[in-house]
């Protein structure tokens, strides 16, 4: 399905992204590990095409992504939907129509002007918020949401465009944990229930072994690691996280897990 062959990012005399190589034959639910500025970020923006690569390719299904231009490039980002740490919400437009915003790239333009949505599109919108317990709210302002029901509200938004592929850059570095907790299962439950492919950048160890079936781990812009999640072992998290040799075993995922999570809000995006 998707082949990511040698892909690298550079920012000046910075290299963000070094010669990563990646396959995913099937749909699966993949979590990829790193410290802040380990390249977790970047990679998912080239992937989606909201940043160009400096060398390498991206494939799918066959098709090269890398060169995409155009009306093509934003029917790839169709297919290959976002979901951002910091939600990008309109917040003081209502849930539902936050949600229809996953439409726009097949609507036109004098519709996009006057807001106007296909009642089958309304009526999907709601299905989708209801599938991800949060139909009630979709009247509501996306502010007068907390944290995790506004992070369900892209995630409906990104299923309204029936993407193949689901990238999500930290999408519980935000919340507290019982909302990271839903939106982890709601990720989990669409893999599963849909077959869609989700790929998610992820700060713990512990996320990534509950809740994925492949994980990735990066450090200084490579791919160190690619395996199961129980394969995870200290050794791995050191080479992953540079973590002290005096860690144990039991003490691994928890120290992990005291990271500096604030590290992720940062905006230096040129290799966050």
């Amino acid at each position: 399905m998707l082949r990511i062959d040698k892909l690298t990012k550079r920012f000046g005399d910075k290299t963000a992204v070094e010669a990563a190589t990646l396959e995913i034959d099937k749909p699966c639910m993949l979590g990829i590990i790193g410290r802040s500025g380990a390249g977790k970020s970047t990679l998912l923006r080239m992937i989606n095409r909201l940043g160009d690569a400096s060398e390498g390719s991206i494939s799918f299904e066959g098709r090269e992504i890398t060169t995409l231009k155009g009306t093509d490039k934003r029917a790839w980002q169709s297919e290959c939907a976002m979901i951002f740490q910091q939600f990008n919400l309109v917040p003081r437009m209502d849930v539902v129509s936050n949600v229809l915003h996953g439409t726009l790239n097949r609507r036109s333009t004098l519709a996009t002007m006057f807001n106007l949505y296909p009642m089958a599109d309304i009526h999907k919108a709601i299905e989708i918020l209801d599938r991800l317990g949060i139909a009630e709210h979709a009247p509501k302002r996306a502010e007068a949401l907390s944290g995790g029901q506004q992070q369900r509200v892209a995630i409906a938004r990104a299923l309204m465009q029936d993407p193949k592929i689901i990238l999500a850059d930290e999408p519980i570095a935000s919340l507290d944990p019982m909302n990271a907790q839903t939106v982890m299962e709601a990720l989990r439950r669409i893999h599963e229930e849909d077959g869609r492919t989700v790929i998610a950048n992820l700060h713990t160890l512990d996320t990534a072994r509950r809740y994925c079936d492949r994980v990735v781990g990066m450090r200084d812009g490579r791919i160190v690691f690619d395996g199961l999640p129980e394969q995870l072992t200290t050794g791995v998290a050191r080479e992953i996280y540079g973590a002290g040799a005096d860690f144990s075993e039991a003490a691994t995922s928890t120290a992990i897990e005291t990271l500096d999570q604030t590290e992720a809000v940062r905006t230096a995006e040129a290799y966050v």
